[in-house]
């Protein structure tokens, strides 16, 4: 069973030949792979983790790239903001 092990959870061994154990290693895959494609949170902090790392890369090759986009979108959120709270606070609603 140590191939088991080598494989990812949601792939079925094809060694196996006994049509019981085989038929509860596809509905075990199945459940992993259900198990990973309903659990957001999880696919979310993967992916967060991912642009994480490559913003960390950009930084690192293009430090005055990188200053100009942190600049750039924290000027896009204020007048986001300064838009949302003008139009919320105009008299005359």
């Amino acid at each position: 069973m140590s191939s088991e092990s080598s494989l990812p959870r949601t792939v079925v061994d094809l060694d196996v030949d006994d049509p019981v154990l085989k038929a509860r290693a596809e509905l075990k895959a199945a459940l992993a792979a259900i198990e990973e494609k309903a659990n957001v949170p999880k696919r979310v902090a993967r992916a967060t983790e991912r642009g994480t790392a490559k913003a960390r890369v950009f930084a690192r090759k293009n430090p005055a790239l990188a200053a100009a986009a942190v600049i750039g979108v924290a000027t896009a959120v204020g007048l986001i903001v300064w838009g949302a709270v003008s139009l919320y606070t105009r008299p005359g609603r």
